[in-house]
């Protein structure tokens, strides 16, 4: 199954939530992509530009958006971007397929 890398950050008042009553929101974040058929494979929280990042695997890119555009649309968010992450083997087969490509730059 594909994996994918998601960065988040929190609302303020999501953070003030939290803070009165504390939870362990990798639990919901695991029911979340459980619910299509994949898998959590982490969930940290960060300094720096974004408040968290999970590690997910999903059966294909419908049932990640699903669980991306159903997380967005809770409003505890501030942000949220996920990225598909492509292993290394996959990355060979597209490096090969790209030799195939003829693509002339612009202005060429």
């Amino acid at each position: 199954m594909p994996l994918y890398l998601s960065k988040f950050s929190y609302t303020p008042e999501t953070w003030a939530r939290l803070i009165s009553n504390p939870e362990d929101r990798g639990k919901a974040a695991q029911a979340y992509i459980e619910s299509v058929g994949g898998k959590l494979h982490g969930f940290w929280y960060a300094f720096g530009a974004h408040d968290g990042y999970n590690l997910w695997e999903a059966p294909d890119n419908v049932s990640m958006a699903a669980v991306a555009l159903a997380i967005s649309g809770g409003g505890a968010l501030s942000s949220f971007e996920t990225t598909a992450l492509l292993s290394v083997d996959e990355t060979m087969e597209a490096l090969r397929s790209a030799e195939q490509i003829r693509y002339p730059p612009p202005g060429a």
